[in-house]
């Protein structure tokens, strides 16, 4: 059996109401609910969530939110795995063992089917423990700077100061779209940045964080030329 587990608390802090807060005419998490359904992936499309209002809006889009969430893993600490190793258990207590398991977050509005149907393809063929979406840093990691207590700057690694930019090893972060995996993995919460995890490489307009309300109107904008495109 393929499960999507699609975490939604109602808490955010940030962006109140975040998971539901319309998008683009649609509540964020519908976008993530509508991929999951039409990638034919899943026998099961499960939104974990303590929140009853997110739960009602999440099954009139298709999903089913059996249960809701304890709220010792629905505070500002909570994480990600101890969330879906709730929600595969709860499955495996209710005669619905998972295989493989697929954790899609709720305000990932540039995922597609076809990326999700993609990324398990790949975690089948590399036989990894989890395959999950990373973008590439826009510059070198490796010339980073920060600002120090008394305003000035100071390198990260000074020893690539005068390194060409294309000599240096490129560099990827976490998407933050979804993470497919082993149900096994999920539930003994197994590291996902390791090497028993397979990446699968998103180009960087396709990636956007959404914390802050600038990042939600860069979000919608960005949402609209890929849609106008025929991209999404």
């Amino acid at each position: 059996m393929k499960l999507c587990i699609i975490p939604a608390r109602g808490g955010s802090k940030r962006i109140p109401r975040k998971n539901i807060k319309d998008f683009n005419g649609k509540p964020m998490i519908a976008y993530s609910i509508e991929a999951a359904l039409t990638s034919k992936c899943f026998d099961e499309v499960i939104v974990s969530t303590d929140d009853k209002e997110i739960a009602r809006l999440s099954e009139r889009y298709g999903a089913i939110a059996p249960f809701l969430r304890p709220e010792s893993l629905a505070n500002d600490h909570a994480g990600t795995l101890p969330v879906v190793k709730h929600a595969i258990e709860w499955c495996e207590q209710h005669d619905l063992p998972p295989d493989e398991v697929c954790c899609l977050y709720a305000t990932a509005p540039f995922v597609t089917a076809s990326s999700l149907q993609k990324a398990y393809q790949q975690l089948q063929r590399t036989q990894a423990d989890y395959c999950f979406t990373v973008t590439s840093f826009p510059f070198p990691i490796q010339r980073a700077i920060k600002v120090t207590a008394n305003n000035r700057v100071e390198m990260f690694q000074p020893e690539n100061f005068n390194t060409r930019s294309q000599d240096l090893e490129e560099a990827f972060h976490d998407a933050g779209q979804f993470y497919w995996g082993k149900a096994e993995s999920f539930k003994n919460m197994e590291l996902l940045f390791s090497d028993k995890s397979s990446p699968f490489i998103l180009p960087r307009h396709r990636v956007q964080d959404i914390d802050t309300p600038e990042d939600w109107v860069r979000a919608e904008l960005m949402h609209q030329l890929l849609t106008a495109s025929g991209e999404l």
